[in-house]
Formats: structure tokens, C-alpha cells, sequence
């Protein structure tokens, strides 16, 4: 007698709608278009992952960028008196300093500007 697959692909159908579960229609119900969902789904999420990276650096620059022109001056002068001021913080902490601390970011733009007057000057 031949084996048969009951049991073993009752399982992987539970475990695929279990999956799925909340999807619009078919793409819970069905499983040829669950699977196919479920793909793309990873595939996204995989791509997104490394996307979500991106797009928090671009939001931390923007907002950095707004604080720095309140202050009235650039950002990438901002940056670069940074830089050659030796101060080594990353976007992400400039951002959040700009919107909580807004009297040290104050301070950091005067780093800044008197580190790139000085390189001016030399």
C-alpha cells in the first residue's frame, strides 16, 4: 500500500492559514492564492527591512536640517563644523537632541560655527 500525505499536509495547510490569517478574501481562504500571498508578503518584508533603514536616516537629516535652519545656518556646514570640531555623534542623536534638547543643540551649532570660522582662519 502507498503512503499518502493526510496528516502532513493537513498540518502544512493549518500552519500556511494560520499565516495568512486577516487577509482580504481568498488570499486567507484559498490555498493556492494564501501561498502566493504569503510570498510576496516575505518578500516584502525582507526588502522593508533593509528600506525602514533608509528611510529613518532621510527622516533624522530632514529634521536636522529644519533645527539647523531655525538656527540660521546650514546643515551641511553644520555638519562639517562637526566634523572638524571632533564632536562624533551620529543623525539619529542629533535628531533627537534638536527635538528634546534644544538648548544643547543650541550649544552644538556653536561647536560648530567656531570650529569652521577657525578652520577659515588657519
Amino acid at each position: 500500500m502507498r503512503t499518502r500525505k493526510g496528516h502532513a499536509r493537513r498540518r502544512a495547510r493549518k500552519r500556511l492559514f494560520q499565516e495568512v490569517k486577516g487577509n482580504y478574501g481568498a488570499r486567507g481562504k484559498l490555498v493556492k492564492m494564501a501561498t502566493e500571498t504569503l510570498f510576496r508578503a516575505r518578500a516584502f518584508a525582507f526588502r522593508d527591512r533593509r528600506f525602514k533603514k533608509r528611510e529613518f536616516r532621510s527622516l533624522w537629516i530632514t529634521r536636522v536640517t529644519a533645527a539647523c535652519e531655525a538656527r540660521g545656518i546650514r546643515y551641511s556646514q553644520f555638519i562639517h563644523g562637526l566634523a572638524l570640531a571632533q564632536v562624533s555623534l551620529n543623525r539619529k542623536s542629533l535628531s533627537e537632541l534638536a527635538i528634546h534638547s534644544p538648548h544643547v543643540f543650541d550649544e552644538l551649532v556653536k561647536i560648530a560655527q567656531e570650529a569652521a570660522a577657525s578652520a577659515v582662519k588657519a
